[in-house]
């Protein structure tokens, strides 16, 4: 078939590598030396289902690997990075490059735009589709994609191949073609509700950004773990000796030792174990506390996760998963979880970091007290720029906050903004109505200030304020409730925001209307309520309901489970504050044009040239768009050797 005949090819492979494909990422996983494609269905411009047996012998036809290497030809996949990233290995393209992601599209995406769940089975189940994902695959997959255990059996091989179980094979290419069919069944469901070309856009960047990875700095993870293991054997040994148990890492043992020593505990949890520090009496449950503490620390982890995902160029890739968070389109991260790195509040950093470099435990030991800690907190260190260039750090300001303040029309926050003040500053002096200065007349209600708008901005009540440490920083049970209707007092527009919303939300799901109010849109389409928010993103919220007053809708709950989930305006609002901050970030990464290797939260991390200023990417991320006038933007910066938090 000639190339410029084939418009679109939907594709599915099966693969083979002894690389852990969950523990590594598909980018190491297919740089393996026994990395191979087994089988390739593909369907051409929505026709019949075919399948490439390569592991017999059977070769690509050349009209099918020109298709793939056009960008003329759209390529979908589901979860595309995986064939994409494999193709580009097995057509020899060189290492450390891959197939433009440009004309290549994601099924998998496209479902999570529409509210729907992640995984091919339950997509193709939520939609009801005549052709289901066949439920023989996980044992096929085991049979023939990893590797296998050597038995007498088997005849000590570690591998099975296609000739090892041919009914089985034979299966496998069915199981391979259904893959495909089921991915077409699930686009041709959901073609009414596209997703926008600049989502698209979007997406490729995001792909692009995996492409390059970030380098990691080898040495300083080997040494890491290294230090890591021998201080974990040491603090082990001294437990033992301490507590005379045979393995004082048990939590069961180690509550039961604790119980005969007169202190009482349900849980040895984290935020648990800091408390019984603070008012052990006893000198050896003190150092127990501690060294539990210790050998507990599970961030540490993270060094393990680059070593294992680390490339033949030095780099960690596909760190970052486009639409992880299928209700606002937020990015989630994947391999090392960039999301939740442990802070550096080391003042001498980069000291602390030469010497874990150098190899120098003793050094460490003397310097710090606390080995595992000081290793926890040097992880971010660990992911450096490329030769000759540095890492510009920029991330927005209180970014959820102003884009409330923006919604609502909340005027003075907005004054706030713009006259550069400090918002728990301003907060605490809105509530309490006085001036607050940092470090100045009034400054001890700051706390209050900043606890009241990280807990409070979404309907959050005395409940968030705990959950957000009230009590531990100080504030009295009888002081949580007023502060609320304090903070409700102060901040009318933005609570009045929450229950327009609500309201919005029931008029369009009860009368299956569009319901226009500010700058935003909720319609009922199709069984689904679509958020539209001003940059042209859209939300959705499959088959939802009003019971009562009660808005539910279905989703995946916390446990990835497919179900009924309750939700009323003030959560609503949280989802389009945290959707469009999403927005605004990617509007600055394609606005900065520069190469981004990171990016965490409202932050970017850009593997810059040495004469690049960090004025003038902090000047470009502050840019607003079109959509969004009105919005008071301010991003602020740093340089860096290796990355950090300034």
């Amino acid at each position: 078939m000639m190339d410029s005949l084939i418009k679109s090819l939907h594709l599915d492979i099966e693969t083979y590598s002894s690389t852990d494909l969950n523990k590594c990422g598909v980018y190491k996983y297919a740089e393996s030396n026994d990395f191979e494609i087994l089988l390739l269905s593909y369907a051409i411009n929505n026709g019949k289902v075919e399948v490439v047996d390569l592991a017999q012998g059977e070769p690509l036809p050349g009209f099918l690997v020109d298709a793939i290497k056009s960008d003329d030809v759209i390529k979908y996949a589901y979860n595309s990075t995986f064939e994409r990233v494999c193709l580009s290995r097995h057509l020899g393209i060189e290492k450390g490059k891959y197939l433009s992601p440009d004309s290549w599209r994601c099924t998998m995406t496209w479902s999570a735009y529409l509210g729907l769940a992640f995984s091919l089975k339950q997509v193709g189940e939520i939609l009801r589709l005549d052709k289901q994902k066949l439920n023989e695959g996980k044992d096929l997959i085991k049979y023939f994609c990893v590797p296998c255990r050597p038995t007498s059996k088997n005849g000590y091989r570690t591998r099975n191949y296609y000739y090892h179980d041919k009914e089985k094979w034979e299966l496998f290419k069915k199981y391979n073609i259904r893959d495909v069919e089921t991915e077409m069944a699930i686009q041709e469901r959901i073609s009414k509700y596209p997703v926008p070309d600049f989502v698209w856009d979007e997406y490729h960047l995001s792909e692009t950004i995996n492409d390059r990875g970030v380098l990691v700095d080898e040495t300083l993870v080997d040494n890491a773990i290294d230090f890591d293991e021998k201080t974990r054997d040491f603090n082990i040994k001294t437990l033992q000796n301490l507590t005379k148990l045979d393995n004082p890492n048990s939590v069961a043992q180690l509550k039961s030792w604790l119980f005969e020593n007169d202190v009482e505990v349900e849980t040895l949890g984290k935020k648990e174990v800091a408390n019984l520090i603070g008012y052990a009496d006893d000198k050896v449950v003190q150092q127990v506390l501690l060294l539990r503490q210790q050998v507990s620390k599970s961030s540490i982890k993270k060094y393990l996760a680059m070593k294992s995902a680390r490339c033949s160029d030095g780099k960690v890739h596909g760190m970052f998963m486009f639409y992880g968070a299928n209700r606002t389109g937020r990015f989630s991260s994947k391999i090392v979880q960039l999301q939740n790195l442990p802070q550096n509040h080391l003042k001498d950093l980069a000291e602390a970091r030469a010497l874990v470099r150098g190899g120098n435990l003793d050094a460490v030991e003397i310097l710090y007290e606390d080995v595992p800690d000081t290793l926890s907190q040097l992880i971010r260190t660990a992911f450096i720029p490329s030769k000759g260039h540095k890492f510009i750090v920029s991330d927005f300001s209180a970014i959820e906050a102003r884009v409330i303040a923006w919604y609502a029309g909340e005027t003075w926050r907005l004054n706030a903004f713009k006259n550069g003040e400090d918002i728990y500053c301003a907060s605490a002096s809105q509530m309490f109505h006085v001036p607050v200065v940092k470090h100045g007349v009034n400054g001890e209600l700051r706390p209050k200030g900043k606890i009241a708008e990280l807990a409070l901005g979404y309907g959050g009540s005395v409940g968030a304020l705990k959950a957000m440490g009230a009590i531990e920083m100080g504030l009295k049970e009888d002081e949580l409730k007023p502060l609320v209707e304090s903070w409700r007092v102060a901040n009318p527009n933005i609570t009045k925001f929450w229950w327009d919303v609500d309201k919005a939300v029931i008029k369009a799901i009860e009368n299956k209307t569009t319901v226009k109010f500010k700058n935003l849109e909720f319609a009922y389409l199709g069984g689904t309520l679509f958020i539209t928010l001003p940059s042209g993103r859209r939300l959705a919220y499959s088959m939802p309901k009003v019971v009562d007053g009660q808005i539910t809708y279905m989703g995946l709950s916390q446990a990835k489970k497919w179900e009924r989930l309750e939700s009323y305006g003030p959560k609503f609002v949280e989802n389009i504050v945290q959707a469009t901050a999403r927005d605004l970030l990617v509007y600055a990464m394609k606005n900065l044009d520069l190469p981004i290797v990171m990016h965490i939260h409202d932050e970017v991390v850009i593997d810059a040239p040495l004469d690049l200023k960090v004025e003038d990417v902090s000047k470009k991320m502050s840019e607003v768009p079109s959509w969004a006038n009105g919005l008071i933007l301010n991003a602020e910066g740093y340089e860096c050797s290796f990355y950090k938090k300034d």
